[in-house]
């Protein structure tokens, strides 16, 4: 229930980012979902925005709730986007994708002027690991590089339903889990992920988020990198 009111805070904070006439990204995840509701809720009460969605579920609720929305073939420049995070570490550097969105999320971020992480205060850590990394995969590939990154020292889950069917992405691949503890260089791993063919994209989002407001119980917090 804390971390509830915690997620509700942070979303909440985060609409003073958010100004009329902007083009807004709309992020993916139980705490982005709460900040899209209340972006909606000042939409309906006239505030003038255009939302990109990160995932088919976050375009669904948007629709649902009047957002006008684009895409990536009609502007390629975001003013703000939205988003939640699995972990924040003291750089501001995140693991994302337990919601299984963080290929379109880290498009999205990339082609943001800037990036508002919102998450209740579970999220904040020292150091990334404990969150397993999502790494999102060519089925073709998936043997493949779950070896490599076990070659790295992780274990590399394929990640299921709840019918224990394999889970399917946006754009129809396979995501690992990836345990790989504590990150002591999370860009250093990144470059190494990025490297190896058959993997799509990690949840490692370096040098990307530009504020985070973590809630601590009824206190937001405004972290900068």
């Amino acid at each position: 229930m804390a971390n509830e009111l915690e997620k509700q805070a942070a979303a909440q904070a985060s609409l003073r980012f958010v100004q009329d006439g902007q083009i807004v990204g709309l992020g993916t995840g139980s705490t982005a979902s709460i900040a899209v509701r209340l972006i909606g809720e000042r939409v309906r009460a006239g505030l003038k925005i255009r939302g990109i969605p990160t995932s088919v579920e976050t375009q669904q609720l948007a629709t649902e709730l009047g957002i006008p929305l684009l895409t990536l073939d009609q502007v390629q420049q975001i003013d703000v986007t939205i988003d939640g995070a699995d972990e924040i570490d003291p750089q501001l550097q995140l693991i994302k994708g337990g919601g299984g969105a963080m290929l379109r999320e880290k498009i999205i971020a990339s082609a943001s002027r800037k990036m508002v992480v919102i998450a209740d205060s579970s999220k904040r850590v020292a150091m990334l690991g404990k969150f397993p990394l999502p790494v999102e995969v060519i089925r073709f590939a998936q043997a493949l590089v779950a070896a490599r990154i076990t070659a790295l020292g992780a274990s590399a889950v394929l990640r299921k339903r709840a019918d224990g069917e394999p889970y399917i992405t946006d754009e129809g691949h396979h995501i690992l889990d990836c345990h790989f503890g504590e990150i002591s260089d999370p860009a250093g791993l990144a470059c190494e992920l990025d490297s190896m063919p058959g993997l799509v994209e990690h949840g490692l989002f370096i040098g990307l988020a530009s504020v985070a407001l973590v809630a601590r119980g009824k206190e937001v917090l405004e972290l900068h990198r």
